[in-house]
């Protein structure tokens, strides 16, 4: 379940930068998230939500938008393990950014991993450090490598986010990404691949009006899925192959709304691949 922290962005309030990175929209890639309001009361919306399509007992609490490891550490820590206390919650998963990892927000999350599992969510999205400039990341692999060794070292599992089609990359730079991913010792946890989403009101979306990029078509994006899983170690865990994308922000790629077009297109490659 998609929930809100309050949190903000220091490449947003001005640490870093203001307005994100280019291709984020104002919610912070949490426009499915619940609307902000008492940690209870969001639960159990996403529940009634959920309930409409699956018959789910046990649930995630997955705090998406922003840079969940951002703000007041007290503030955090409570809201987190109030979270963690609720019976029908056997996860915490925590979006953020490596950057906003530091001595007590580390300490933090030890203790919050010895209640229930946490899950810290790293918005990587390229190992380019070129193209990370280009849309406004705010750090350098390095510091990526810092905060997955140190999370990793606390026995905490990382799943880390990676964008194709980002505005500069070719494939092969697509594909420098996984295999940099595959070689991270200890092994990575997990991932989540995603497409480039153009949303309206971003930087991004300007950007692709003034000089528009090559967007991937479906078939060539599953292709480079099944190359990715191929690449991947086995016992890491692929948590997403395609996002979501609001369908009256979307402006690119429009075959990215019919999901089950593009899981089934992801399947049919991935099977087609398979060593027989």
């Amino acid at each position: 379940m998609s929930l809100t922290s309050g949190c903000t962005c220091p490449n947003r309030d001005g640490r870093i930068g203001f307005g994100g990175c280019t291709f984020c929209s104002e919610g912070g890639s949490g426009e499915f998230a619940a609307a902000p309001a008492p940690i209870d009361i969001q639960i159990e919306e996403a529940k009634r939500l959920i309930q409409k399509k699956t018959d789910a007992k046990k649930y995630i609490a997955y705090f998406q938008a922003y840079s969940n490891t951002y703000g007041d550490i007290d503030r955090l820590k409570k809201l987190y393990g109030d979270v963690q206390e609720r019976e029908d919650i056997v996860a915490l998963s925590l979006g953020t950014r490596p950057d906003c990892l530091g001595n007590e927000v580390m300490a933090a999350l030890t203790e919050l991993n010895d209640i229930k599992p946490v899950w810290i969510e790293l918005g990587l999205q390229t190992v380019h450090d070129s193209t990370a400039k280009r849309f406004r990341r705010g750090y350098e692999l390095s510091v990526f490598e810092n905060a997955y060794g140190r999370l990793k070292k606390a026995g905490i599992e990382v799943i880390v986010h990676v964008i194709f089609n980002l505005p500069g990359e070719t494939r092969e730079n697509m594909l420098e990404t996984i295999r940099y991913l595959s070689r991270l010792s200890p092994e990575i946890d997990g991932v989540k691949l995603h497409i480039l989403q153009i949303l309206k009101g971003t930087e991004l979306s300007r950007e692709y009006g003034r000089e528009p990029f090559p967007i991937m078509s479906l078939d060539e994006y599953a292709d480079l899925i099944a190359e990715s899983l191929s690449i991947l170690p086995e016992r890491t865990v692929l948590h997403r192959m395609t996002g979501d994308g609001p369908r009256n922000l979307l402006i690119a790629p429009l075959w990215s709304l019919d999901k089950k077009q593009v899981l089934n297109t992801i399947n049919r490659r991935v099977n087609e691949n398979r060593p027989r």
